[in-house]
């Protein structure tokens, strides 16, 4: 990734169900939109998720969102939806077989500790995803300087620049945020998340690129 995209931020837009959704999304210029597999208004089967992708993909990354699947469902997703990224709690990326071509992004959970080796990027959120709960963000500082952490867990446009003020994560991650109803996205919502989060974002390295600046 170059730096200028670093600037600007990584944002996702998770539990598409429509293609306005998908439409708005990549109208907004985001990085990653996510597909549900796991028990929510938002679940999707591979087969539908892969119909709802298939404009984004070379677009944006398809993240396959699970969490606890079986390993008949994992391959059921990767044969039938073939995403480019796979997000599920960390106990699930170590307990099934992935191929070793697909990306995972291990997910860790407010309240639940933190390993002492961590991955090169992470997902951190409340305990329940997609329920809008806000997460520890004081406990997902702490970890955003150990590695790429990308914060999720109750943002919206009116809290996320707050947010990133406070965890300074690599990226952010948003779904219940940026609906009109539970399952059913926002297209209004999902760019004005966008724009606040990149505003945010580009604050956060100007003031970076300032303090840089003045101490040489």
């Amino acid at each position: 990734m170059n730096e200028a995209r670093r600037a600007a931020g990584w944002i996702k837009i998770c539990g598409m169900t429509t293609p306005e959704a998908v439409d708005a999304a990549l109208a907004a210029r985001v990085d990653a939109i996510g597909f549900v597999f796991s028990p929510s208004p938002r679940q999707l089967t591979p087969e539908s998720a892969a119909r709802l992708a298939a404009p984004a993909r070379g677009r944006a990354l398809c993240v396959a969102v699970t969490r606890h699947p079986g390993q008949a469902l994992l391959d059921e997703i990767v044969a039938r939806f073939a995403p480019d990224l796979w997000q599920s709690d960390r106990e699930d990326i170590d307990g099934l077989h992935a191929p070793q071509s697909l990306a995972v992004l291990p997910v860790l959970r407010s309240g639940g500790g933190a390993p002492a080796a961590l991955p090169p990027r992470l997902l951190y959120e409340g305990p329940v995803s997609g329920a809008g709960e806000v997460c520890d963000w004081s406990s997902a500082r702490g970890l955003a300087r150990r590695t790429e952490l990308i914060l999720a867990g109750g943002l919206d446009a009116s809290s996320v620049g707050a947010a990133i003020a406070a965890v300074e994560p690599f990226g952010v991650d948003v779904s219940s945020g940026v609906e009109a109803r539970p399952g059913i996205k926002s297209a209004e919502k999902i760019v004005r998340f966008a724009e606040a989060a990149r505003t945010a974002f580009g604050e956060r390295h100007d003031a970076r690129v300032f303090k840089q600046e003045i101490s040489t």
